[in-house]
């Protein structure tokens, strides 16, 4: 008789961790064997998604890394927070979990809002980042360059009349139920074998949390805002760290085109288009995304022992 392991003992050492005051989840797997001479990798989920997203890559990757994943606040089991949220303020949770627990330049590694946060994270905290892997990026600031300056007030109050509690509490009560999460992820999902129980299971039950429709409306409110994000190609533009864009082109929520865009503004950014994937590549094909991973970050480690096997001719140019 076939048992299967429930997601929950394949996502590493779950633990707490208090943060400004609030209960936030983290976990962490270590390999057996040299793992202080190996970079940390830090996981960041998608909006609506947690720890349990990454089921099919923690173990996998923790077999040569050290292994960290979050829940950003107000997702999966931290705590649902009624605060302003915005990338910078997960940006904050992801450089105090580094300075409290790591303290070494780690790879970040994020799908959709997490590739979001990561790309932010290192673009303001630069030390705290060796490279950056992003999945399904997206761009907040693209819809106000796409809508005509005169109509952003307009827009503004059509956004606040929608996020207002009294329209967003009865929505949230309704979106929660299992049977609509399952159509919202055979959008998000190119392969509907991938949607399976233990994926639907993950994702309806943090929205059962105490606190879950307030959180839901302040999330909402401040994913709609024009100040959620920074631009996306003004960060790609200034970083120097090797990063690694990889998106599914069957990707119904963000435009798989915009990763040819991105892939322009910086000369350090590879990037990885996967066939008959969609929003989520790293869960509807883990294989072909670990391993991608894996062959990435040894790629860096090849690089950089090859930089410091070169001759120093920094005190010859004075000559």
């Amino acid at each position: 008789m076939n048992s299967v392991v429930h997601w929950q003992q394949r996502v590493g050492n779950q633990r707490d961790w208090v943060w400004r005051g609030w209960q936030t989840r983290y976990t962490y797997i270590r390999p057996l064997q040299n793992h202080q001479q190996t970079t940390p990798l830090i996981l960041l989920h998608g909006f609506g998604a947690s720890i349990g997203h990454w089921r099919h890559n923690l173990e996998v990757l923790g077999e040569h890394h050290t292994v960290y994943a979050l829940d950003m606040l107000g997702f999966g089991a931290s705590e649902k927070a009624c605060v302003n949220y915005g990338i910078q303020l997960w940006v904050e949770q992801v450089y105090d979990f580094w300075k409290t627990f790591i303290r070494q330049p780690v790879v970040l590694i994020g799908n959709s809002l997490g590739s979001l946060v990561s790309l932010a994270a290192a673009a303001t905290y630069p030390e705290m980042v060796q490279g950056v892997v992003m999945m399904s990026l997206p761009d907040p600031s693209l819809e106000q360059e796409a809508i005509p300056a005169f109509l952003h007030p307009v827009v503004a109050t059509i956004k606040n009349i929608v996020a207002s509690p009294l329209l967003m509490k009865p929505l949230f009560y309704f979106v929660r139920r299992p049977n609509i999460l399952r159509r919202w992820a055979a959008i998000a999902y190119a392969n509907p074998e991938a949607i399976t129980d233990e994926l639907v299971e993950i994702l309806a039950g943090p929205p059962q949390d105490r606190g879950s429709a307030r959180a839901f409306s302040a999330l909402f409110k401040a994913t709609i805002s024009a100040n959620f994000g920074m631009s996306v190609k003004s960060m790609l533009s200034n970083l120097t760290i090797p990063m690694l864009l990889i998106w599914g082109k069957k990707d119904k929520f963000v435009p798989p085109a915009l990763a040819h865009e991105f892939a322009q503004y910086n000369e350090n950014l590879q990037l990885l288009t996967i066939e008959d994937v969609g929003h989520c590549p790293h869960d509807e094909n883990p294989e072909i995304i670990n391993q991608a991973i894996l062959d990435w970050i040894n790629s860096l480690s090849d690089r950089q022992s090859k930089d410091n096997s070169l001759p120093d001719t920094s005190s010859a140019q004075n000559f």
